[in-house]
């Protein structure tokens, strides 16, 4: 079944689909990951998170995967791990779609902020996250692998208003 998030594209919604991620999609979700970064997750990574029980999501178009994400939840907060689109569908709306997406099935879980953490260099993500009222929070230096030794990330923050 569709998921409705405020403020998107009716027809978009009309045909996509998140659902939960399990074994069988990590074939099409290691290809996504390998075609969207110079150094992707492996399928390992991907199987250890499904295996510890981290919150784990698939988009779905038309019945392929076109995205995904990853949230691990401790007490009061969680972690956005791996948040990707498809490279042949992104800048469609659908990034900021599943991150609307996680953030309201992550505000289910009793917490209080979400972070993430994000390239330096990735400007666009940066941008998305920036719009959907994340704050910079700080630095982790020398963080990500990068082609010429390491990258930078900028840690992220959305703190949450719980409803009463």
């Amino acid at each position: 079944m569709a998921v409705n998030i405020d403020n998107m594209n009716e027809s978009l919604t009309a045909l996509v689909d998140i659902r939960t991620m399990n074994y069988s999609d990590l074939k099409p979700v290691i290809g996504i990951e390998q075609q969207a970064y110079p150094q992707p997750w492996t399928i390992g990574i991907f199987r250890d998170c499904l295996r510890v029980g981290y919150t784990s999501w698939v988009m779905t178009l038309d019945n392929n995967i076109v995205g995904y994400g990853i949230v691990m939840l401790s007490p009061g907060e969680a972690h956005i791990l791996n948040i990707c689109i498809d490279p042949q569908y992104q800048g469609r709306g659908l990034g900021r779609y599943l991150l609307r997406y996680l953030i309201k099935k992550s505000r289910k879980s009793d917490i209080d902020m979400i972070l993430l953490e994000v390239r330096r260099s990735n400007t666009k993500a940066k941008q998305l996250y920036l719009s959907e009222n994340f704050h910079e929070l700080g630095v982790r230096k020398a963080y990500y692998p990068a082609e010429n030794g390491r990258e930078d990330a900028i840690i992220l923050a959305k703190y949450l208003v719980q409803k009463e």
